[in-house]
């Protein structure tokens, strides 16, 4: 094929994502013209993976919009940030009217908001696309959660739903569906990585319960994952948490996840949801817990330190093994609910702040295959919303209310035995704080907001009359004693 006005799509950023969504593209029968700020990374890829007649090699953008059919559509996968902006001023002049500028890297929601109203009100059209699934999915299949200028979704709709993942009786639901104006798909990509942070932090917590309390080994615990992901635990992240404890260390014979410091990486977006959900005041505290798990992981040469000086408890579980083993399973899959629970309040109160008309089911099935948290458990949220599209709260789901009090007992003692023996588990406990504070009727505020009344003046509502009142504390207390 010519390079003239022939393809159907450009693409920016030939890092791992870009170079593997570019193969991706091409491999489904679509044209793609793509281009790297240095050239010699196009020209490695065009003479390598790249060598097919569907890829056309670029080496200046004028050169790439010039190989595209219009309306064009350009996909920037290129570093979140300035270098976005940047790219966005370049493209626009070399774009006409209708023409697609496309943002497939994790970017900051409220970037999308501001960028897609300046691109529209250039005469064009912007999608910010969540991108979920690493390397490979972004070469098989990845999980795509496109937002922005809504007349976009038509013209890049049959590219993107053909490179996604498939799910489904037949595998032929694509994971990818439009999510809503502007920044909203980023913001659904954004909690998806909160919820993928909680799961994450979730099984590591498992993972230290039944190595330090239970004394099962490696291979043991390789065992008892697989076990997991045969039942309502399957998971992408179950999965690999069972191969990795099969894998030894070439150089020394050990098992390589023994030889790994624990000392841990994080890139921002769970932070980012964290944040977000304080400004909306919305109680997403697991993806907080685990967020503060890596920043207290990071304090390794501190904690080697205190290690030396602070007493603890014997870290050993003198139960029943077969017995421990299935009750962690059921404390985390009750933690799993009330985290997915915590992040489809904050996508609710998100969309409401914003007007954002999520489809909640959608939305689970766009995460049912490709991405990280992919799981059968998603599903069963689908389900939940298929059946009560305006549900309050997952955790209210039937479904998902039998399951949490099916777990409970063995929830509850779960956690009860981490304090006993020292075992640190912060996602296990604040979710079973949030199942436990959302379930009652009547919490401790009362006395909170006295207090702010006392030394503040911030007034209280009464529970046996409308209004806002005030106490003159001081006038009216009693001596004690």
């Amino acid at each position: 094929m010519t390079s003239q006005g022939t393809c159907d799509i450009g693409l920016i950023g030939l890092a791992v994502m870009g170079e593997n969504l570019a193969l991706n593209i091409a491999s489904r029968g679509f044209g793609i013209a793509v281009y790297n700020r240095t050239g010699s990374v196009t020209d490695a890829f065009t003479a390598g993976r790249g060598k097919q007649a569907q890829v056309v090699g670029c080496h200046t953008l004028p050169e790439l919009v010039a190989a595209l059919k219009p309306p064009r559509k350009v996909m920037m996968m290129v570093k979140a940030g300035p270098a976005v902006d940047e790219l966005i001023k370049t493209l626009v002049p070399l774009l006409s009217k209708g023409d697609v500028i496309i943002d497939g890297g994790n970017t900051l929601y409220s970037d999308t908001e501001r960028r897609t109203r300046e691109v529209e009100a250039a005469g064009l059209l912007y999608v910010g696309s969540g991108v979920s699934g690493g390397e490979e999915g972004a070469l098989k299949g990845p999980s795509l959660m496109p937002g922005g200028s809504k007349a976009a979704w038509p013209l890049v709709q049959p590219i993107f739903q053909a490179i996604a993942a498939k799910v489904g009786p037949r595998g032929d639901i694509p994971c990818c569906d439009w999510v809503g104006p502007r920044g909203a798909g980023h913001y659904v990509k954004m909690v998806h990585n909160g919820i993928e942070y909680g799961d994450m932090q979730l099984i590591c917590e498992a993972y230290w319960l039944l190595k330090c309390g239970a004394g099962l080994s490696n291979a043991e615990l390789a065992q008892v994952f697989d076990d997991w992901n045969r039942g309502e635990l399957n998971s992408y992240l179950i999965e690999i948490t069972r191969d990795i404890f099969t894998v030894q260390d070439p150089d020394t014979g050990g098992d390589m996840v023994d030889l790994i410091l624990d000392r841990a990486g994080a890139k921002g977006t769970g932070k980012w949801m964290s944040q977000l959900a304080l400004d909306l005041g919305v109680p997403s505290t697991l993806v907080t817990e685990a967020v503060y798990a890596r920043c207290l992981s990071a304090l390794k040469e501190s904690r080697v330190r205190a290690s030396r000086i602070l007493a603890g408890p014997d870290m050993a579980n003198r139960g029943n093994t077969s017995e421990f083993v299935e009750q962690v399973r059921q404390a985390l899959y009750a933690s799993k609910i009330a985290s997915y629970a915590q992040g489809y309040v904050q996508l609710a109160a998100a969309a409401k702040e914003h007007d954002w008309p999520l489809d909640y089911g959608a939305i689970a099935m766009m995460w049912r295959g490709g991405c990280i948290i992919r799981a059968q458990f998603l599903e069963r949220i689908f389900d939940a919303y298929k059946a009560e599209p305006g549900l309050e709260n997952l955790m209210l789901a039937p479904y998902f209310t039998q399951a949490l009090a099916k777990a409970q007992t063995a929830w509850r003692h779960v956690i009860a035995t981490a304090a006993t023996i020292g075992v640190p588990v912060p996602a296990f406990m604040t979710a079973l704080a949030y199942y436990d504070g959302y379930r009652h009727a009547s919490l401790p505020a009362n006395l909170l907001q006295a207090q702010r009344d006392y030394f503040g003046a911030h007034t209280y509502e009464r529970t046996d009359k409308p209004g806002t009142f005030h106490t003159e504390w001081l006038d009216l207390r009693k001596p004690v004693g």
